[in-house]
């Protein structure tokens, strides 16, 4: 059936397609490297989607809506949906942490039509991480209910500051939701309150979570496989577009100093970290980073000192959140007829396989589409530019 509220056809609505042809074998009789080919190319036609002067919401609160019931006992994902999922959740965390470090995660599960905040909202990788590996024991049961979810996430949402980006991730592995109430006045109030929602769906696509997306301006997949699925979840590390009701505004932070105690050693005390903490016990240690506010002890950072309420980050944390405002300057793709021998980052020859080629519009260097995808998701600056100053000052003031 049509879909009203999007314009774009089905799959099957469209006009006879030769599809196949885009997909071809290697010389040993393998089609790996056309499926490689496909998903690079898909990565960099989102980079080209990504523009420098949108407005970005870069203290970001994300809540995940992981479905435990027992459609993820299902072994199309080895060994089983929920397995992979974590396994790929422990990867996704590392990067998401390291590229938004001022940033919060916290995860609640969806099974037997009831919502459980397993973890809260917080910057300390380490506890997702252990919540993540007691979850592999976890008895999959019922159906999920993807309302009672929305609601427990967006109860604590909504107590954030306006300057805050909220968002939800749902990893959603069923075909059905058990709601006890319209979830339609749900998708609403996310609506009102600027709550971003964002879907992986591990089956097919379900009407009421492409509603979902749609409404809150958040982004809706079905996955193809273990590869697919995990390119699918780093899209979520690079902050989204601020919505429409974030505010801008000026955010206290402290950098936490080490005491200066010269020719003396320092005393053994106690971090706030661990003071109560049930898990790892509470150690007494010499080392750690004081609040510059009220000279709180803490073990890590980034973090919220639980005294006097100032967020405590270092300069490198603000650094990695900074490039995100600023990114290299989209490549603009060429046909290849011998401007180069070699790639200017990976010095790899180019060939006569090498069709299109990627210009950097400052520095005017040539790189390859390799380069190109890890040059915008992870270096986040143009090796050209930044070896040259007048291209590089040019760079950063665009």
């Amino acid at each position: 059936m049509a879909d009203e509220d999007n314009p774009k056809e089905y799959r099957w609505e469209t006009g006879y397609e030769k599809t196949w042809e885009a997909i071809k074998e290697d010389d040993d009789g393998f089609l790996q490297a056309s499926v490689d080919d496909i998903v690079q190319r898909a990565k960099r036609k989102r980079q080209t989607l990504k523009h420098g002067s949108q407005k970005l919401g870069m203290m970001r609160h994300l809540y995940l809506l992981l479905d435990c019931s027992e459609s993820m006992a299902s072994q199309d994902l080895k060994p089983t949906r929920l397995i992979c999922t974590l396994k790929l959740l422990e990867m996704f965390f590392d990067e998401f942490f390291d590229q938004n470090p001022i940033s919060q995660i916290g995860i609640i599960l969806m099974q037997n039509k009831r919502a459980e905040r397993v973890s809260d909202l917080t910057g300390n990788c380490r506890k997702h991480t252990k919540v993540l590996g007691n979850l592999g024991k976890t008895n999959l049961s019922g159906e999920p209910s993807l309302q009672n979810g929305l609601e427990m996430a967006l109860s604590s949402l909504k107590l954030l500051p306006s300057h805050a980006s909220r968002e939800i991730l749902v990893i959603m592995g069923s075909l059905t939701t058990c709601d006890p109430g319209d979830i339609t006045l749900t998708i609403d109030s996310l609506k009102s309150e600027g709550v971003r929602c964002s879907v992986i769906g591990l089956a097919a696509e379900v009407r009421v979570c492409r509603q979902l997306a749609d409404q809150t301006n958040g982004i809706y997949n079905v996955i193809l496989d273990d590869s697919h699925y995990k390119d699918l979840l780093f899209q979520q590390v690079n902050p989204p577009p601020a919505a429409v009701c974030l505010e801008a505004s000026l955010i206290k932070m402290g950098f936490p100093h080490q005491p200066n105690n010269e020719g003396s050693e320092e005393p053994l005390t106690m971090c706030m970290c661990h003071v109560d903490s049930v898990d790892e016990g509470s150690k007494l240690t010499t080392g750690g980073y004081y609040c510059s506010q009220c000279f709180s002890k803490y073990c890590e950072l980034p973090v919220e000192c639980r005294v006097c309420g100032l967020t405590l980050v270092s300069a490198p944390h603000l650094a990695r959140s900074y490039h995100h405002l600023f990114p290299a300057a989209n490549y603009m793709e060429v046909d290849y007829s011998s401007q180069t021998n070699v790639c200017f980052s990976c010095q790899k020859p180019f060939g006569e396989g090498d069709k299109q080629v990627y210009n950097c519009p400052n520095c005017k260097k040539y790189f390859c589409l390799d380069c190109d995808i890890f040059v915008h998701e992870t270096l986040h600056i143009c090796p050209g530019c930044s070896t040259n100053p007048l291209t590089f000052q040019i760079a950063v003031t665009h």
